[in-house]
This record gives C-alpha cells, sequence and structure tokens, in this order.
C-alpha cells in the first residue's frame, strides 16, 4: 500500500490532486495545451502514471478541475475591487484592473493558456459556464451606467482585456497596456453607451 502523507487518506488524496492541478496549471502555462499530458503531470509530481488516472480519467477533466479551483479566485480579487471602487466609472476601471492584475500573477492566465485549446465542445461549454458561475460579469456596471446594451458593452470590455494580456505577453509595458486598456474601456465603451 502506498505511504500515506497525511493525517488521513481524504487529506492525503486533496493533497495529490492539488499537486497534480499545479503541475498541470505548470505545464498548460509553460507549453500549452499539448504539453499537458498523464506522463507529464505523473513526471511532474513524481506520482505513477495510474495514480493520475485515479484522480482524473482525461485530460478535459484536468482542465474543468483546474477552471474551478482557479476561477473562483480571479472571481474573488473582481468582487473586492469592486467594492473598493466608489462610482460606476470606477468600477468599470476596477474590473479591467482586476483581470488585468490577475493575468499578470498567472492566476487567470488558464482561461488564456485554453482559449485556442482544440477543446471538445461539451468541454468548452463548460468552461464557459464555469466563467459565467464564478467570475462576475461586468454587464450589470454598464446598467448601471444606463448603456443601452449592457451584454454587448460587457462581452467588448472582456474582448479588450483578452487583447491587453496578449500584449503584455508579447513584450508590452504591462503598466502601459493596463492604463490604455483601461482609456479605451471608460472612452469607447462608457462614454459612447448612451449615443445612438
Amino acid at each position: 500500500m502506498p505511504k500515506i502523507n497525511a493525517a488521513t487518506v481524504a487529506e492525503h488524496r486533496a493533497r495529490q490532486q492539488d499537486a497534480l492541478l499545479a503541475a498541470a496549471r505548470d505545464l498548460l502555462f509553460d507549453g500549452g495545451y499539448p504539453a499537458l499530458t498523464f506522463d507529464a503531470l505523473a513526471k511532474r509530481t513524481g506520482l505513477a502514471r495510474p495514480t493520475v488516472y485515479s484522480y482524473f480519467r482525461t485530460k478535459d477533466e484536468v482542465v474543468i478541475a483546474l477552471c474551478e479551483a482557479e476561477l473562483p479566485l480571479v472571481g474573488a480579487d473582481i468582487e473586492k475591487a469592486l467594492r473598493r471602487a466608489a462610482t460606476p466609472r470606477d468600477r468599470i476601471a476596477a474590473y479591467a484592473r482586476a483581470q488585468l492584475r490577475a493575468a499578470r500573477r498567472r492566476r487567470y492566465r488558464l482561461a488564456h493558456a485554453l482559449a485556442n485549446a482544440p477543446l471538445p465542445a461539451e468541454t468548452r461549454r463548460r468552461i464557459v459556464t464555469l466563467h459565467r458561475e464564478l467570475v462576475p460579469s461586468a454587464a450589470p456596471l454598464f446598467t448601471e451606467l444606463g448603456h443601452p446594451d449592457p451584454e454587448l458593452a460587457a462581452t467588448l470590455l472582456q474582448g479588450l482585456i483578452n487583447a491587453a494580456v496578449t500584449a503584455m505577453d508579447a513584450g508590452a509595458p504591462p503598466d502601459r497596456v493596463v492604463e490604455s486598456t483601461i482609456a479605451a474601456a471608460l472612452n469607447g465603451l462608457v462614454d459612447t453607451g448612451g449615443g445612438s
């Protein structure tokens, strides 16, 4: 029987699963979706390949478990930033800034790393659902500002944020990217939101 390195079997399994998810995150960030393999997970964690399969049956299960672990952290960061913002415009800026701050800490990189991955449609739908459930939408912020189409504005803001992450990945100075993104959101989505 394998050695248990915790007070209980449940705690031992939780630690091993955390180690597997940390390894999966690193593999995705360092080598993209193709780098995430069960052999690589086993090698990174020092676990036998059959042990990895006792936690996850498929690569898609690993990806979904990562989203379930990471997205609440991003959501909490956004909620905290929104609570500190005084005005609706400040909340839009705080929303963008919180996501970009998370991306710089690699926490939100998961969505970016999976954006172009060849995921099955069902897995992609599950990730989108998790994102909607665990990360607050900017649509209520645009509603508060009286925007005529808050859902569209939220989608466009997310596009700006995604483009900003891509720019930072390409070497653009992060502080300049963040401020340019916020200026584009406030000047392009907020100030023109009430127009025809």
